[in-house]
């Protein structure tokens, strides 16, 4: 992928007194009172605006906060808190402008924040008018919000397509270098880790997927389909049955290139789904029809750590149990440690495995955690996300 780059602007020379518009992801969880609960995607956003500032630019930042009413500004809308929390974080002022379409006043040096984007009328539907209007307030555009790459908006996508210039932010392009390797350029083997509870969900990522991995590891309600596709029987476990047959096909697809989808050999079962279930380790062909599988297997955790120390690339999005219940969650541990321990280059994301990766403190052991959701997701499934391809675009 080619793009321009903010650094490269910066080594150019070219912020010095200019008007920079950094789109950040600033969606922070907040409490009922308004209050940041986790600050992660606030501290994410400060090198961009960091470095736009020591280059001497005047600097805009917007973002979208919770899901607003276009045209319908409410209190709950307001990134005030987020003002603060980044006037902290930067050492500085950071102003928050409402109204803020017909002209912005910002000195080089100083760094404001504009309000809401997504109470613009037209943001969410990509409105030409609205972007041109956004355009003239800035010499550069700065997209440093992957998160909602995959999303074609006036201030992620039309905003790129009018402005001066148009660039990706260190954030973005981290993530973008990072997929890019692990699924373009990858050492192999390439194994992918999918999981969760529904084959449909992530059908168009086992498919892409299958044409490109050597070892597809699923987990979840999704390996329960593919007991099913294998010929086992699962009990009263969490599976999609009509999609039976796509799953075979997945198999078939991978035997065809020699890759594999590992079939779990041993699975932990219970009789009901609670935090005080009781865990009881069987042979997959062993399971009884009251039975719920809710994870994988000592044995065959072994079997795709194995795997994984073998491997050149890990591409991670899902536990491969229902991790949150300690006795159910031996089996992500076993391979969330085989990935933190591995020499492979790992890339994972989504909030599941995010919330793994913290459980089990190995976020310094993953080469690349990717905060973007949704669009790490697209990206997985090979689909064009519309915010970089109008940055690919306005490059050439």
């Amino acid at each position: 992928m080619k793009f321009n780059r903010l650094s490269d602007l910066i080594a150019q020379d070219q912020l010095q007194g200019k008007r920079v518009f950094i789109r950040a992801d600033l969606n922070v969880p907040q409490n009922n009172n308004g209050s940041i609960s986790e600050d992660t995607r606030i501290r994410a956003s400060i090198p961009a605006i960091r470095q736009a500032l020591d280059a001497g630019a005047a600097v805009m930042v917007t973002s979208h906060l919770g899901r607003p009413t276009e045209g319908d500004f409410q209190p709950a809308d307001t990134l005030a808190p987020i003002a603060v929390r980044m006037s902290e974080l930067l050492d500085q002022p950071v102003e928050l402008r409402q109204n803020w379409l017909d002209g912005v006043e910002v000195a080089p040096g100083q760094v404001v924040l504009l309000e809401n984007c997504r109470v613009n009328k037209g943001e969410k539907k990509n409105d030409d008018a609205l972007a041109q209007k956004m355009a003239a307030l800035c010499d550069v555009y700065v997209n440093d919000a992957f998160g909602t790459s995959h999303r074609a908006e006036a201030t992620t996508h039309g905003i790129a397509k009018f402005a001066p210039i148009a660039c990706a932010g260190p954030l973005l392009a981290a993530e973008l270098d990072a997929l890019g390797k692990a699924l373009n350029q990858p050492s192999r083997p390439l194994v992918a880790i999918v999981a969760g509870s529904k084959v449909s969900s992530k059908l168009t990522i086992l498919k892409a997927l299958s044409y490109k991995v050597d070892n597809l590891i699923v987990g979840g309600g999704i390996a329960n389909t593919f007991l099913l596709a294998a010929g086992f029987k699962i009990g009263k476990s969490l599976a999609e049955v009509d999609l039976i047959g796509e799953a075979k096909a997945i198999i078939e697809i991978m035997a065809q290139r020699g890759a594999s989808v590992p079939i779990p050999v041993d699975v932990v079962c219970s009789k009901e789904f609670s935090a005080a279930a009781t865990a009881v380790v069987k042979d997959v062909k062993d399971v009884e029809d009251d039975d719920m599988i809710l994870d994988i297997g000592p044995k065959t955790a072994a079997i795709l750590a194995e795997q994984i120390a073998q491997a050149g690339t890990v591409v991670w999005n899902g536990p491969v149990g229902v991790f949150e219940f300690d006795q159910f969650g031996e089996g992500t541990k076993v391979l969330a440690l085989a990935i933190a321990n591995s020499k492979a280059f790992s890339i994972a994301g989504g909030g599941d495995t995010l919330a793994a990766i913290a459980k089990y403190q190995i976020a310094d052991k993953i080469d690349y955690i990717s905060t973007g959701g949704g669009a790490f997701l697209e990206f997985l499934e090979g689909r064009t996300l519309p915010a970089v391809e109008i940055l690919e675009q306005r490059a050439g």
